[in-house]
């Protein structure tokens, strides 16, 4: 699920919503209210259910052929996804919805030195018609072509990640299980 041209997205697993009016997200690094959607780029970092964390990586301009083949995977396209083992059957029975808004009404927002990740706008808006199902998660994924990883805990890959000349994002990470101790 992408947006139209002209178009910006929000989802959400509550297809009720008729107008949405800016507030401070619990998750934001500013105090500024916002309403917030994504583009057809970002769109793929929300094919998720709301909670679950998530890590992220992309080849971008830059990235080094070790690093993709480290961290994307050797001839499996441009861009990873991982989750924990635990968020599976979320992953699979969870219904997620689209708002569609027009992105006039939105800007583009993003934390100094990183790629642009979100449009906010400062008003109350109201979607342009009503809240899509966006369908099966996973296969959202696999026909987008994004590899979509298991892992019993994140903090090794988004560790080597971070570290790597690949674009990445992570999402709702206060969710995921503990980093595990060195030994164990």
């Amino acid at each position: 699920m992408r947006p139209e041209p002209g178009q910006v997205l929000h989802f959400s697993e509550d297809p009720t919503l008729t107008r949405f009016a800016p507030h401070v997200a619990a998750t934001s690094g500013t105090d500024t209210p916002y309403v917030w959607a994504v583009d057809g780029r970002n769109a793929p970092s929300y094919w998720f259910p709301r909670q679950c964390p998530r890590a992220m990586a992309w080849v971008r301009d830059g990235t080094t052929q070790a690093d993709r083949d480290r961290i994307i995977g050797a001839g499996s396209g441009d861009r990873v996804h991982a989750i924990e083992y635990a968020w599976l059957p979320a992953m699979q029975n969870t219904t997620l919805y689209a708002y569609r808004f027009a992105d006039t009404q939105f800007h583009h927002v993003s934390s100094p030195g990183a790629e642009p990740h979100a449009l906010v706008a400062t008003d109350v808006v109201t979607p342009l018609g009503p809240p899509e199902p966006v369908g099966n998660l996973l296969d959202c994924h696999e026909a987008a072509g994004i590899q979509l990883r298991l892992l019993a805990n994140l903090w090794s890959f988004w560790d080597e990640v971070i570290e790597s000349t690949a674009g990445y994002s992570g999402i709702r990470l206060r969710n995921a299980q503990p980093r595990r101790s060195a030994g164990g």
